[in-house]
C-alpha cells in the first residue's frame, strides 16, 4: 500500500512516516521545500526504511496537480493520505487586532490545502473501495472548549473538523475513512522544545487511524486513539 503524508520533512509528520514505513507501507513524504524532504525522505532510508520525497505546495493547485499525475505514472494510487501540513501564524496576537492577510495564509494550508488533497485522492479511493485519511487537526480547533487567542489557528483546525465530518458522511460506505486527530502539544519546532509530549506520542494516533480496519471508525475526532468531542 502507499501512503502520502503532507508536511512531512520534520516533526509529526516525518515521525508518521517513520512509522508507517515500519508497518512496511511505501511511503511518499512530501514537503513544500524539495531539498528538505529528500534530506528527510534519505534520513529514513538510512534507517532501511522505503521512503521517497516528493516536493508539494499544498497551497497550489498546480504543485497538487503535478504530483498526483506522477503518481499515477509512477506510483500507483494513493491508499493513506495523512494531512499534515500545517502552520501557526498568530500565536501571540488577539483576535481583535489579527489582520485578515495572516488569518488567509492560516486557512489557505491548514484547511483549503486539506481539502484540495482529498479532493485529489477520494475519487480513485472511491472507485477502488478502500482509503484512509486522517487530518492533523487540534484541541484549539473544538468548539466546546473554544477560548481566546489563536483566532486563525483555531478556525482553521475548526473548518478541517468540518472537512473531516462532511466527506466523512459523503462517501460513508465506500470502504473510505476519513478521521481527524489531535496530536496534542508536541515537541516540535512549532510545539516548542518545553512541550510535554514526544514526536512518537504525537504521530501514534494519526498512524492508529491510518491502518485502521475495514470495520474502523469514520468521521470521528481523536486523542490518543480515543474519541474527543468535537
Amino acid at each position: 500500500m502507499i501512503a502520502l503524508v503532507t508536511g512531512a520533512n520534520r516533526g509529526i509528520g516525518l515521525e508518521v512516516c517513520r512509522q508507517l514505513a515500519r508497518s512496511d507501507l511505501r511511503v511518499l513524504l512530501t514537503a513544500r521545500d524539495e531539498e528538505r524532504g529528500r534530506r528527510a525522505a534519505a534520513g529514513l532510508r538510512a534507517e532501511g526504511l522505503t521512503v521517497e520525497a516528493h516536493q508539494l505546495d499544498v497551497t497550489d493547485p498546480d504543485s497538487v496537480r503535478r504530483l498526483m499525475a506522477r503518481l499515477e505514472t509512477d506510483a500507483g494510487a494513493v491508499d493513506i493520505l495523512v494531512n499534515n501540513a500545517g502552520v501557526a501564524l498568530d500565536k501571540e496576537v488577539p483576535g481583535l487586532t489579527v489582520d485578515l492577510e495572516r488569518i488567509r495564509k492560516i486557512m489557505e494550508v491548514n484547511a483549503y490545502g486539506a481539502l484540495r488533497m482529498c479532493q485529489a485522492v477520494i475519487p480513485t479511493m472511491v472507485r477502488r473501495r478502500y482509503g484512509r485519511i486522517v487530518n492533523v487537526s487540534s484541541r484549539l480547533g473544538a468548539l466546546h472548549a473554544m477560548a481566546g487567542g489563536w483566532l486563525g489557528y483555531r478556525l482553521s483546525k475548526a473548518s478541517l473538523n468540518v472537512i473531516t465530518r462532511v466527506l466523512a458522511d459523503e462517501v460513508r460506505g465506500t470502504g473510505v475513512l476519513i478521521n481527524a486527530v489531535a496530536p496534542g502539544h508536541v515537541r516540535t519546532e512549532m510545539g516548542g522544545p518545553n512541550a510535554p509530549r514526544s514526536v512518537e506520542q504525537g504521530a501514534d494516533t494519526a498512524v492508529f487511524l491510518a491502518l485502521l480496519p475495514d470495520d474502523g471508525p469514520t468521521g470521528g475526532f481523536f486523542y490518543d486513539r480515543k474519541p474527543l468531542d468535537w
